[in-house]
């Protein structure tokens, strides 16, 4: 049987992350966007929605290799 999840998800997880997004009030919303936008290691960057496709390709193939080389 095939997943339509990526690799390490499943439906429950997918049911937590929606509950967790579905409770949060606006303010923790905000707050934890607030924070991602702090930590080290992460570059947000605005592009054009049409590149989207391409660099989650790019995204995806890094992670893979990183998995190959475990």
């Amino acid at each position: 049987m095939s997943s339509n999840y990526p690799h390490g998800w499943d439906e429950e997880r997918v049911r937590r992350v929606l509950a967790h997004y579905e409770q949060q009030t606006e303010e923790e919303a905000v707050a934890e966007d607030e924070a991602a936008f702090e930590q080290e290691g992460q570059t947000f960057v605005e592009v054009p929605n049409e590149l989207l496709p391409k660099i989650r390709e790019l995204i995806a193939r890094k992670e893979t290799a990183g998995v190959e080389e475990q």
